[in-house]
Formats: structure tokens, C-alpha cells, sequence
């Protein structure tokens, strides 16, 4: 009778927990690396630098903590271009699924998920301007995503896409 019992609050704590939303890895990251998200704290965005022979350039923001939250964030299905690859995007286009990422390939799929989310006002960047950027990186021209980037501007990253750095 035990046994049963016990598997049955098992059981019934596994479906309460599958109703809980998940936790991103952005959200893990704020309990792994807690300096992340303490205020005042130099973190930065880094793209590019591919390549093992002849590496692309990295571009970068960097930034200051303003503040950092866990929070329940609906991943939709991505807005894909239909008929378009990835790397016939407008600028537009990347900007709408990159901005929309964390998404899902599946209406079936949907759901609602933790992320960690840092608040960060920037400090410095460098963005690439060659056109083919611009349905590559969230940085093109001076901008993050569409946001034109300004000393003092505050943006909203998810955690796991930033690292520290030495303040400048």
C-alpha cells in the first residue's frame, strides 16, 4: 500500500511539474553564474569570428547591469519567410525572427518557458556595415536588432547570450 501510494504522489507531482514552465538556458545561467546579473557588472554580446584559417571579424556590445529577472516569456512558432532561406532575408525579416527567438518550429510546440533576461545599458560597440550582415547578426550599422545603439541605452538580452568582460 505504501508503494502505491508512493508512486501515485509521484506521479501527481510529475504532472504538477509539467505544467510548471521550463527553465531556458538563459535562466539557468543566472543561477550558474550569478555575477551575471549583479548590477554594475561589464557584460557583452559578441557575433561572428568564424572561420579557423581566414576568421571573420568579431563585433561586439558591450554593456553594464542595470538589473537581471527570471521571467515566463510564450515561445511562439518562428515567423519564417516562406520560400525564402535564411540568407535571403531582408533586414526586416531577420530582425522580426531573431527578435522573436526563443521560438518553435511547430504550432504543437507552443508553450511558456523561463528565461533570464539581463537589463544592460550600453556603453560601447562595433557593429558591421557590409551588406551581407544584415540577415546575419543582431548588430548591423550602429544598431542592435532595431534599436540604434546610443551611449546610455537600455536593452534587454537574454542572459545566456552575454559574457563578462573588464569594464572599459
Amino acid at each position: 500500500m505504501v508503494r502505491g501510494g508512493l508512486m501515485g504522489l509521484c506521479l501527481v507531482a510529475g504532472v504538477a511539474l509539467a505544467d510548471e514552465p521550463g527553465l531556458r538556458p538563459s535562466a539557468r545561467m543566472l543561477f550558474a553564474q550569478p555575477e551575471v546579473q549583479r548590477p554594475g557588472a561589464c557584460v557583452a554580446y559578441r557575433e561572428g569570428g568564424a572561420g579557423w584559417i581566414a576568421r571573420e571579424p568579431v563585433f561586439w556590445l558591450k554593456g553594464t547591469v542595470v538589473a537581471a529577472d527570471i521571467r515566463s516569456r510564450r515561445l511562439e512558432v518562428c515567423p519564417l519567410v516562406e520560400g525564402k532561406s535564411l540568407e535571403r532575408y531582408t533586414r526586416e525579416e531577420f530582425v522580426r525572427l531573431a527578435a522573436a527567438r526563443p521560438c518553435v518550429s511547430q504550432p504543437e510546440a507552443v508553450r511558456d518557458e523561463q528565461v533570464g533576461v539581463v537589463r544592460l545599458r550600453v556603453d560601447a560597440w562595433e557593429t558591421p556595415w557590409a551588406r551581407r550582415a544584415a540577415n546575419a547578426f543582431r548588430l548591423y550599422q550602429g544598431r542592435f536588432l532595431d534599436h540604434s545603439l546610443r551611449e546610455g541605452l537600455e536593452l534587454e538580452i537574454e542572459a545566456d547570450l552575454l559574457e563578462l568582460c573588464e569594464a572599459s
